[in-house]
Order: C-alpha cells, then structure tokens, then sequence
C-alpha cells in the first residue's frame, strides 16, 4: 500500500487533487468513486514509499493479529465514538496509528467497506480476527444507536478475558521452565558426568551396587539411543498434536484436563467465567437468548462444556428456564445455577451472570495460586531427588572402598 496521489473532479464539479491509502490503482479508484471524486489523473506511489508490512501480509508472511491488539482497537475506537468522531475518521485515525501489519491491512479494509456504504459489523463480518460474538455486538449496538456504549462493554469483555488467559498461561509458564531446565540438567550429567565415574569405578574393581549399576545402565541407553530417541518423541509429540486436534481426539483430551487436580478445576472455572460473561455481555445488548447462548457455545474452546451446553441451548429453545438444564450439569456449581435463578425470577439474568462471571473468576486466581504453590515445592523435590539418587549411586561405591580399606 501507498499514496496513489490523484486529480479529478468533486461532487460539485470542482478540480481537486490530493493522495488516498490505496494497494491498486484500481483500489484507488474505488474509494475515490465512493467518496464522490471523478478521477482524472492517478498517479502510483513512489518506491520509497514501499510498506513492507503491506507486502509480508500480501504474501501471507505477517502474524495474524491477536486479543491484545483488538483489546486495543476497541478501546480506541471506543474513545473515539464517545468523543464524537465519525466512524469513518476514526477508522483513518487508527489506521495511520497502527503498527501491526495485518490489524492495518484490516482496518483498512473495513474503512472501505464503510466507505462504500455497508454498516461497520458487515465490513468486520468480512475480516479475519472479528469473531461472532464481537460482529453480534457491533451490529446490536448499531441498530441501537449505543455502539458506544457497547464497545466500552467489548472492551471490558476482551479484558476480563485476556486477564483470565493471562493468569492459566501465567500458572503453566514457570513449572514448565523449571521442568524443562531440570530435565536438561539431568540429561547431561546422565551423558556427559556418569561416564567420567566409570571409567574410575572400573579401575578400582570395586564391586557395584544395584543402584550404582542402574544410573550406569540408564547413562548408557541415553548415550546411545538420545540422537534416535529425540526425534522419535518429537515425532510422537507431533502426531499427538495431530490427533488433539481432530474433533474425536480434542474430546478425549479436554475431557481428560477436565479431570486432573485443580488444573482441571481452573479449565472448567475459566471456561464457565468466559460464558457467563458472553452472556451477559450478549444478554444486556439486547441480543436474545438463544441467540446469545449459539454465540457463547462459540466461543468456549472444551469440547466436553461446548456438548453439555448446546443441550442447555436445546432445552432452552423446548421452553425451559436457563437453570433447569445447567443444575444438570455435574461441574456446575448449584450455588451459582440458583443465583441464576434468581436472575430469571427478577428479571436480571444479565447482571447475576456478571455477578457470576466475577465469583468464577475468583476462584480461577485462587486455584491458580494453590497450583502454583504446590507444583513449585514438587517439581524441586522431584528434580532435586532425581540429581541426588545420580550423586549417591556415583559416590556409594567410592564410601564403600573407604569404609573396606579402614576395616
């Protein structure tokens, strides 16, 4: 993309010129066509005005935009509507302030599409990073004249969720470190220190004990096999990966996460937080409500919480309450079902959904503490265990020739 500089005529008639973001010339056209200018003369950009970022997201070489950047987009597009600016300037603004090259090369084209005539949920419908629930919102807050109102509300809804992510990510990161750097560890005094000892073992002629002769034993097929055995479990891994990611497969291993000790119960609280907030999210837009629970069953990411609550969806659509179906649900607190309840009998479902997205959040960060605690000390006792059997079986043999000489 570049300045396509132009000349041609306004809607009165006029003479005017200037320059206009465009990838091609006939692009170029395009959008002066939908701002009304009848082109005369347009002129490409220079060469030094090449954007490489433009060209890395034609050849499909940038990363795909993430939560964080969107976070920021709607905060600033919402900053922008409150203050009065129109969406198309604004769009302008945020384009030309964007350092990511593929939310660039999408908000270019939603300005576009806006432009050309099409409301701001259809252009976004149209690009990838938007999904259905955000698009739902949008095209609620614009049929309700609040897009405002409602953006402040996607704003706080990306939030709460970004911290949530944070938090589970956060929990996983530093055991997963300390496992891999201890695993190392051992891998090289296993290859690189154990043979040192026995080569000296053997010249003693020392008898070896049992489990003197097993970290021998073990230091050896890991010499051996480690250049084949590596390739082979990323191999494995891979095709692990594979098979998690076929519907059957993701099935099976979310249904196992869902099971594991308080990592299991962070998934579960993390995913039920996540939909009771789309929820009322949704709910408080004025979307209804089995459209707003299609739209939640499309963003939880288990598939074992996406089953149970597409049957919460069915019996919702039968013609039963929110909570008869979810008291059904054996990883759904009853607790949190009857402050629903008493959402529906008061007519504040949206707001005890919040209240209960704020509890299951909650209790996120404080089984993310409890993991963290108790992890940490494991992986340590483990690790440091595993290294002390290596010392000991090394050293035994050498105390017991000591103890064989002074007797």
């Amino acid at each position: 993309m570049g300045n396509w500089r132009y000349q041609g005529l306004d809607k009165t008639g006029k003479r005017c010129e200037g320059a206009i973001q465009a990838s091609s010339e006939r692009e170029a056209r395009r959008v002066l066509r939908g701002k009304g200018i009848r082109p005369k003369k347009i002129s490409p950009p220079s060469i030094m005005e090449f954007d490489i970022g433009e060209w890395m997201v034609d050849k499909g070489l940038a990363k795909a935009f993430g939560q964080k950047e969107l976070l920021n987009f709607t905060k600033q597009l919402a900053i922008m509507i409150n203050a009065g600016v129109p969406i198309i300037s604004a769009l302008e603004i945020l384009f030309k302030n964007e350092k990511n090259p593929a939310l660039k090369r999408t908000v270019k084209n939603i300005a576009v599409d806006v432009g050309e005539g099409k409301t701001i949920s259809e252009a976004m419908n149209k690009q990838k990073g938007f999904d259905k629930l955000y698009c739902s919102l949008v095209k609620a807050g614009e049929a309700g004249g609040i897009l405002d109102t409602i953006l402040d509300k996607l704003t706080i809804h990306l939030e709460k969720q970004e911290k949530t992510k944070a938090q589970i990510k956060g929990a996983m990161t530093y055991p997963f470190i300390v496992t891999l750097v201890g695993a190392g560890v051992i891998w090289m005094m296993m290859v690189f220190v154990v043979p040192q000892f026995v080569s000296m073992l053997t010249d003693t002629g020392q008898a070896i004990p049992a489990i003197t002769q097993l970290v021998i034993d073990t230091s050896d097929f890991l010499g051996k096999y480690s250049l084949v055995g590596i390739p082979i479990l990323l191999v494995l891994g891979s095709l692990l990966g594979s098979y998690i990611r076929t519907p059957t497969g993701k099935f099976i291993f979310d249904r196992f996460i869902m099971k594991m000790p308080i990592f299991g119960g962070i998934v579960i609280k993390g995913n039920l937080a996540s939909f009771s907030r789309t929820l009322s999210t949704m709910l408080s837009s004025g979307v209804s409500l089995v459209d707003a629970l299609d739209i939640c069953i499309d963003t939880i990411d288990n598939g074992v919480i996406t089953k149970d609550l597409e049957e919460v969806k069915k019996k919702v659509v039968e013609g039963k309450t929110l909570t008869e179906p979810l008291l059904k649900i054996e990883y759904f607190p009853d607790m949190v079902a009857q402050m629903i309840k008493v959402g529906e009998q008061t007519g504040a479902v949206d707001t005890m959904l919040e209240k209960v997205a704020d509890v299951f959040e909650e209790e996120v960060t404080t089984l993310v503490g409890e993991m963290t605690k108790l992890i940490e000390p494991l992986i340590i006792v483990v690790l440091g265990g595993i290294i002390a059997t290596i010392l000991v079986a090394m050293y035994l043999p050498m105390f017991m020739a000591a103890g064989g000489e002074d007797s």
